[in-house]
């Protein structure tokens, strides 16, 4: 069996990227697969990606690009040597938000993905992007999380090269329209299937059945039921 990378990614925080992602990673390990659920804050845990948590360490406020795309080769380097079937990662892959914070223009997050795409190989790529408006999706996230973590995610991309026209939620939302928009143009350039859920219009248990089925026919999977730990209603995370 060919080891498939499922990368779930959102446009926006509280769009539940993470509540999907979870979801994906327990029906997959349900099958009997061998499955590595790779969560957001792993990258600076995770001993293949030690070197991004150093570049950090270090003092740095940004990590180089080839950094990312050596992480990754080393992480499905060993993924492939430990015989998962499949790693199922939150955020990760392609690191497009975090390069364009970074300052970095469109033709090197074109050239990053090219390399993406040539250092995860043999792995199939599929990834899920889930998408909403990000005004609704910034106000479910404060909601959520309180005026604390507004405060602290206006100040994160206000101090970010690539974002430094950010100082409120209402700009806030206008550069994650402008970054879905990149999103879409860039998966479009890749070989990987890409897979769009609109958060929007479903909850999170929705959400889940409808990636399932679509998982299902990119994996070739024949049909499982939804386990019973993801019935949650309208539970949303990041």
């Amino acid at each position: 069996m060919t080891m498939h990378l499922i990368s779930v990614i959102g446009s926006s925080p509280g769009v539940g990227k993470s509540t999907l992602c979870r979801a994906v990673a327990e029906w997959l390990s349900s099958t009997g697969a061998s499955v590595d659920h790779f969560e957001e804050a792993d990258i600076l845990t995770r001993a293949a990606f030690r070197p991004v948590a150093e570049e950090f360490a270090g003092g740095a406020r940004s990590v180089q690009p080839t950094t990312l795309v050596e992480c990754t080769r080393a992480y499905v380097s060993e993924s492939l040597a430990a015989g998962r079937d499949y790693l199922v990662t939150d955020a990760l892959l392609p690191f497009i938000p975090s390069l364009v914070a970074w300052g970095h223009e469109e033709n090197t997050l074109v050239h990053v993905m090219g390399e993406l795409a040539r250092v995860v190989e043999p792995a199939r790529v599929t990834v899920v992007y889930v998408h909403d408006d990000p005004q609704t999706a910034l106000r479910r996230a404060v909601k959520r999380e309180g005026a604390a973590w507004e405060d602290w995610y206006v100040r994160k991309l206000a101090d970010s090269p690539g974002t430094r026209a950010v100082h409120d939620l209402a700009s806030a939302a206008v550069h994650l329209r402008f970054e879905a928009d990149l999103t879409h143009r860039l998966l479009a350039q890749t070989p990987w299937h890409v897979l769009t859920v609109d958060g929007g219009a479903f909850n999170a248990q929705e959400a889940y059945a409808h990636t399932q089925r679509q998982l299902m026919d990119v994996l070739g999977l024949p049909g499982h039921a939804v386990p019973s730990g993801r019935r949650r209603g309208g539970e949303e995370t990041s």
